[in-house]
């Protein structure tokens, strides 16, 4: 039996499972005008805060948690769209956090982004054809004469109809738009795709058909994820692993059954248990329900010690004096939490 490899931007070998992608320490502070004297007192919005996340070759990374805690922010750090504050990406070994643009032309090609808002995130000037090509004359992977025919490729390869490449986005559906970009995405085939919540804006029925072809995409390709969202079901349905953000920083991570048959941090177990559970409306009794008190604190002056004391039911002096680390709590499962503990009550 033979390992299947691919080759990265610097001529690497990729084998299967080898790390691909390395988050150390990152973090993306905004600077925001705040209320001095003549408004001239800046603050930092500290919007990812220390994230360490690994993502392998083929492999899924479900990345959840609350809006604004940070997801899209990791996302287009990863994609390098931001220059993070301090820390580093490391993509098969070589840091690119702070790499010029000339630099990064060769690793841009291999991590790409599918965006939230299939209407926004397509030029409605371009046709499609335009569109999808873009990547393809920028790292000249078709020769001259090649680029329509590839294109028409990748649109029947997410299930477009591939003479629909000289038409305008507004011609087309949101799911139809959401395939298009897709295929912008796959056009410059990438080791590695960030799909920020690429679902959340469709109709129900048409979700499912577009996680349908990311999982058919993923298991012919070969590709790996990093995927955004809320719906918890819709990444237990495609993930691997699991990491959840709260406010600026990852809480627990670990493989995806272990994690949602079993979570440690109390954040995790409340957001689990917020799942509507389809078992209630075949009579049987709802499970019990973790209710948050108070909001989410600002990331602008976020709490000492751990961030979701201000909101935990297990809170005591220690998490507000010392922030806990990320500690293996059961095998291959990690969580930052002085008083972590299972919940397999909440398990499907």
């Amino acid at each position: 039996m033979t390992t299947a490899t691919a080759t990265s931007a610097s001529g690497v070998p990729i084998k299967d499972g080898a790390p691909l992608l390395e988050l150390d320490d990152l973090a993306m502070h905004f600077k925001v005008r705040g209320d001095g004297l003549l408004g001239r007192k800046n603050k930092r919005v500290q919007a990812v805060d220390g994230v360490d996340l690994t993502v392998r070759a083929g492999e899924t990374l479900g990345l959840v948690g609350e809006s604004g805690c940070g997801k899209s922010t990791t996302a287009r750090l990863i994609t390098r769209l931001l220059e993070p504050t301090h820390g580093e990406i490391r993509y098969q070994g070589h840091d690119i956090a702070h790499l010029s643009e000339r630099q990064l032309r060769p690793y841009r090609r291999e991590i790409q982004l599918i965006f939230q808002d299939p209407y926004s995130s397509l030029n409605p000037r371009h046709t499609v054809g335009t569109i999808v090509g873009t990547a393809l004359r920028t790292h000249g992977m078709v020769s001259r004469g090649g680029e329509t025919a590839r294109v028409q490729e990748l649109l029947e390869m997410v299930g477009l109809n591939p003479e629909h490449d000289n038409r305008y986005p507004h011609e087309f559906s949101g799911g139809q738009r959401q395939r298009i970009g897709i295929a912008r995405a796959l056009a410059a085939r990438p080791k590695i795709i960030v799909a920020d919540e690429p679902v959340s804006a469709l109709d129900v029925s048409i979700q499912a058909q577009v996680m349908n072809l990311l999982e058919e995409l993923r298991r012919e390709l070969g590709i790996a994820f990093v995927f955004i969202a809320h719906d918890l079901g819709v990444v237990r349905h495609f993930c691997d692993r699991v990491a959840v953000m709260y406010l600026g920083r990852v809480v627990e991570q670990g493989p995806r059954d272990e994690l949602y048959g079993a979570p440690q941090h109390p954040y995790t177990q409340a957001l689990l248990s917020a799942v509507p559970d389809i078992a209630v409306a075949r009579g049987m009794p709802p499970k019990s329900r973790i209710r948050l008190e108070g909001d989410v604190p600002s990331p602008v002056d976020p709490p000492s010690g751990c961030r979701f004391r201000t909101r935990c039911w297990k809170a005591q002096d220690v998490c507000a004096q010392k922030t806990p680390p990320l500690e293996e709590k059961a095998p291959g499962q990690v969580a930052a939490c002085h008083f972590a503990e299972p919940m397999t009550s909440l398990a499907a």
